[in-house]
């Protein structure tokens, strides 16, 4: 199998056991877990508004609002200021000036529209709703029905723009409409989209009212308009390239400057009252002529647009200026291809199936924050990717897609959890009387650890067993023997734990541990021979134990520790029904002689050379070279004398040096080292073996 068909197949194993263990949660979790799974798809579906216009969804809509002006702010095009359309104002100055305020006095815009109609605009769009009358009405009606320019007039009604007009004005604007029929002058629509507080994209198209200003003007016109006839996307708002009005000096091409100039010519009313007929060609040609030219009010604190680059300039621009932006979007082409239902759903659906998936999996934190991260970047690039590439982005969630997303991990995982957390707790806690429990725990996320069968491995074996203990037991009661066996068992396997080894059984009195599976650490042999040490210490406590307990009680024996390096065959052997997590090979045959062995060499621990080697082992010293019962090859031990001071611990190292080449020397040295320890029986043994060695020069155990 190649190594991806195994990767497969992993995350195969992995997907499996998660839904089991969701299943297993139980009905009521399952149907919560469901349900929060649905809120996460409609979340991620809805997060900018509720379906069935139920208005702006709670919590989310405001940060999708924020991020798609983000978007629209730095996708921006910077133009030049565009001389296609012109705007003629009435602001603040020129209402002081016609000494009027609001609305504009209709016998001024009469006479401005007849100087207008001399200039040869391609349409004229009035954004001024005559729905009160005034004195001057008959002069505007007049103007208008004498144009030869086509006019668009505004038009509005309650149905649509409740807040800018009522049942009794709209009575006079209707009247006033069938003034102009049968004219140039026309009705048409100046209703802006400001949902969610700002306007962002086109109006809707309703049956009851007149088409949109813009698409009007450029039909009467002749305009490129029939691309956006039903066109209720973004609008295409652009920024301005270069400021004029500070006086200050031109910025560098591509420079932003510190006051922008307008995008689109304006000029006041005012320019065209009272024309002096001398330079009436020249304000034609330069504000009028082959243009689509807005009238409409520029008021400070009145009819005033929030943008999505509002949040960004603290500007709101008139609403004259976003009709201008409609007509230059339709001037330019730029059709900005909406994302289809059924692909926002389909992304929904998706970002919640990943979610679901990675919960099953049951990765790590620490595989779980990178991934996090890196979904965040991708549900937040991919709505500024697509806008950047002319896509209308208003409506596709970002971070409906993140939250989504987290709730349906969260619902998942939490499931799993609950299901598993008592069956996490009971397979840890009986792993972890033979497992260290950091091992246990990685068993319990790999299990395939622990798959039946065995592999050849490197590992260190310790065996221990009590002496005299099968003796004793024939000579108490059962139930004290169990009760001793038990306690003692407990301390050498807790001292076995302690040192991350691993239980591989109980045989009596005797316990037998490795280190190196099914999990290898860089210093198992360190462990193996402080665990070796301190099992014989325990052994020695188990003994003052007992005897401080019950005088009465038959002697307890030393508890002697051997302890070997080398390959053995580990795994889970048996069946499917029953199996044992257990090591079979020749090193552990070793260890075991080398633990009988200490009995003749009258000490409690011997660990061979081949364990040493492969750890820092300052109290081991070297005891000679045996051969053990049943062996051929001789081994070297080592046993623990951390009594001993450095300088005897060097002339034994020195001894075990010269024991081939000198002989008489090594054996002077050991002879020293042993009288100035007459107590220790193992070093007079010792020196004692090294008057009878065979040819190879090892002591050969009877």
């Amino acid at each position: 199998m190649t190594q991806e068909g195994g990767d497969r197949k992993a995350r195969g194993g992995l997907l499996a056991r998660g839904w089991r263990s969701v299943r297993e949660a139980g009905k009521l979790q399952l149907a919560a877990t469901c349900a929060l799974v649905l809120i996460a798809i409609f979340i991620a579906r809805y997060s900018w508004m509720l379906p069935a216009g139920l208005g702006a969804t709670p919590l989310t809509s405001d940060a999708e609002q924020g991020l798609y002006d983000m978007r629209a702010w730095l996708a921006a095009e910077l133009v030049e200021q565009d001389e296609r359309i012109s705007l003629v104002v009435y602001d603040d100055q020129a209402l002081i000036n016609l000494e009027k305020r609001s609305p504009l006095p209709r016998d001024a815009l009469a006479e401005a529209l007849r100087n207008l109609d001399t200039m040869g605009a391609k349409a004229i769009g009035i954004d001024i709703l005559f729905d009160q009358p005034q004195a001057e009405d008959q002069q505007l009606i007049d103007a208008l029905r004498s144009m030869q320019t086509p006019v668009l007039v505004a038009y509005a009604n309650v149905a649509t723009n409740e807040n800018d007009i009522g049942y009794e004005q709209q009575l006079y604007l209707e009247e006033f409409m069938a003034a102009l029929e049968g004219s140039n002058a026309r009705p048409a629509s100046i209703r802006l989209d400001e949902s969610f507080g700002a306007t962002r994209v086109w109006p809707e198209i309703m049956p009851e009212l007149p088409p949109l200003l813009g698409r009007a003007m450029l039909a009467d016109a002749d305009g490129p308009y029939e691309a956006f006839e039903n066109y209720e996307g973004a609008i295409n708002f652009r920024r301005p390239l270069r400021a004029g009005q500070d006086g200050d000096e031109e910025p560098a091409e591509g420079e932003r400057a510190d006051v922008e100039e307008p995008l689109f010519p304006t000029v006041s009313i005012e320019l065209f009252l009272d024309l002096d007929p001398a330079i009436a060609e020249f304000v034609g040609e330069q504000f009028v002529s082959d243009r689509y030219v807005l009238i409409g009010g520029d008021i400070l604190d009145y009819d005033r647009v929030t943008t999505p680059f509002t949040a960004w300039t603290g500007f709101e621009p008139s609403g004259l200026s976003v009709h201008g932006e409609i007509i230059a979007q339709m001037l330019d082409g730029k059709v900005m291809p909406s994302i289809p239902e059924w692909a926002l759903w389909a992304m929904a659906v998706l970002v919640v199936l990943t979610a679901v998936l990675t919960a099953l999996l049951e990765w790590p934190a620490a595989r779980l924050v990178p991934l996090l991260m890196v979904l965040a970047v991708l549900f937040v690039g991919i709505p500024f990717l697509l806008h950047f590439r002319g896509v209308d982005t208003y409506g596709l969630p970002a971070v409906g897609w993140l939250l989504g997303w987290i709730i349906a991990f969260t619902s998942v995982t939490s499931a799993a959890r609950s299901a598993g957390a008592a069956q996490r707790s009971f397979a840890q806690g009986a792993l972890g009387k033979y497992i260290p429990r950091d091992i246990a725990q990685q068993i319990i996320d790999e299990p395939d650890l622990l798959t039946l069968g065995g592999e050849k491995r490197e590992i260190c074996v310790m065996f221990s067993d009590l002496e005299g203990f099968t003796k004793m037991s024939h000579a108490i009661a059962p139930e004290m023997v169990a009760t001793l066996l038990n306690r003692y068992l407990e301390m050498l396997s807790q001292v076995v734990l302690d040192h991350g080894g691993v239980i591989d059984k109980y045989v009596g009195d005797a316990v037998v541990a490795f280190w190196g599976a099914p999990i290898a650490r860089a210093d198992d042999a360190k462990r193996a021979l402080e665990a070796g040490h301190a099992v014989w210490q325990a052994g020695e406590r188990f003994r003052a134990e007992v005897a401080a307990r019950d005088p009465d009680l038959p002697l307890i024996g030393k508890t002697r520790v051997g302890l070997h390096f080398g390959e053995a065959v580990v795994g889970n052997f048996g069946g499917d029904s029953r199996i044992q997590y257990t090591a079979l090979g020749d090193s552990m045959n070793t260890a075991a002689r080398l633990e009988a062995a200490n009995k003749p060499l009258c000490s409690s621990v011997s660990a061979s050379r081949e364990l040493i080697e492969r750890a820092e082992a300052d109290i081991w010293v070297p005891m000679g070279r045996i051969v053990l019962r049943g062996r051929a090859q001789p081994v070297d031990i080592y046993q623990p004398k951390p009594e001993l001071p450095e300088s005897d611990r060097q002339k034994l190292a020195k001894a075990a040096q010269l024991s081939d080449s000198k002989h008489d020397v090594a054996m002077q040295l050991i002879d020293e080292v042993s009288a100035m320890h007459p107590d220790d029986e193992a070093l007079r043994h010792y020196s004692e073996r090294m008057r009878n060695l065979n040819d190879g020069g090892a002591y050969v155990l009877g």
